[in-house]
């Protein structure tokens, strides 16, 4: 992210109201932009050029270029490494990638084999996607990666074939609402093990806290500019690392839901159509663009659930963070996504 790259001057966290729900939404589906994927070495280090000349005060004001160039920058790289996130696991890459995967899960008719696959497809990419955008300001090691990555195979494995079996006692129920029960099913291993998958993949950061930071006011902002000072941590808290890690296994929550259940529901209905009865070679393809069509909405919707760059008072942290707050009694820390 921009905020990574060198200069004192702070530039804009957003041309939109990060204040406001619909105005993180606008401004997730920036980072989240598809588009950006497109943007060459070449074009990333422009951009990386000019957010620098904003920050160290050689461009004065934002333009419609020095937007395209954080919304480049943002998008890429990550908030506290500076670096590139691997492609495959940006948040710009979300939807295609979870496109097949969330596909193969909502296939009908999988057995147990497919069905485990699909999980541990699922939860290997879910693993890679938390790793590559977690706050690195504590590292995970790879024997606890590879632990963690264990323990959220095993949990969405279980969840998906133990609803599978319980499905078909549910004898009192109608053939119908068995059909769209057991379409569920990866509902609801995906929601369960990819809340877990949050907490196991950044646990590291709960044990050992993650850097916090004052909140500045604009005088202080403005003096920092003038001296060339960066913003020092005031140390790492692990109250805000649970907050950081709650609220980004709430968001993935609330991005799989709408994926994962509106999908097979209109697909269920689909098929119950002589339209698709009498074209069974399209239940793929449109199965695929019922899941792009919801995925491309509900991301940004769940990414702006809550701020990525978050303020909240010193008392509800540690309290040796409790004198050292900044504008009214705040702090802030990178929550990841």
């Amino acid at each position: 992210m921009s905020a990574s790259l060198p200069g004192s001057r702070e530039i804009p966290a957003s041309k939109y109201d990060l204040d406001t729900y619909w105005g993180r939404v606008r401004h997730a589906a920036d980072i989240s932009d598809p588009r950006t994927l497109l943007v060459p070495s070449s074009g990333l280090e422009h951009a990386k050029e000019l957010i620098t000349r904003y920050k160290r005060g050689e461009i004065k004001s934002m333009t419609p270029e020095l937007w395209q160039a954080k919304k480049v920058v943002d998008s890429t790289l990550h908030p506290d490494t500076g670096q590139p996130v691997l492609l495959p696991f940006r948040m710009s890459c979300f939807v295609l990638s979870n496109l097949v995967v969330t596909a193969g899960m909502l296939t009908p008719g999988l057995g147990t084999t497919g069905t485990l696959l699909w999980q541990i497809t699922n939860q290997s990419l879910n693993v890679a996607i938390n790793h590559a955008n977690a706050n690195k300001s504590t590292p995970l090691s790879p024997s606890a990666l590879f632990n963690s990555y264990l323990l959220a195979v095993s949990a969405s494995c279980s969840v998906a074939l133990g609803l599978n079996s319980l499905v078909p006692r549910m004898t009192r129920l109608s053939p119908n609402a068995r059909l769209i029960f057991s379409r569920l099913v990866p509902f609801a291993a995906v929601a369960s093990a990819g809340a877990l998958n949050v907490f196991l993949m950044r646990g590291e950061e709960i044990r050992r806290g993650i850097d916090v930071y004052p909140v500045l006011s604009a005088e202080e902002r403005l003096e920092r500019e003038r001296d060339g000072q960066e913003v020092r941590s005031l140390g790492k808290s692990k109250k805000a690392a649970m907050l950081a890690v709650g609220e980004t296994a709430l968001s993935r929550v609330l991005n799989a839901t709408p994926i994962m259940v509106i999908p097979p529901l209109v697909l269920v209905r689909l098929q119950q159509t002589e339209w698709l009865k009498s074209r069974p070679r399209l239940t793929l393809p449109v199965n695929l663009g019922l899941i792009l069509t919801t995925s491309i909405f509900a991301l940004p919707l769940a990414l702006a659930a809550f701020p990525q760059r978050q303020a909240v008072s010193a008392r509800r942290l540690e309290e040796s963070f409790w004198d050292k707050a900044g504008e009214d009694g705040k702090v802030e820390f990178n929550r990841g996504i």
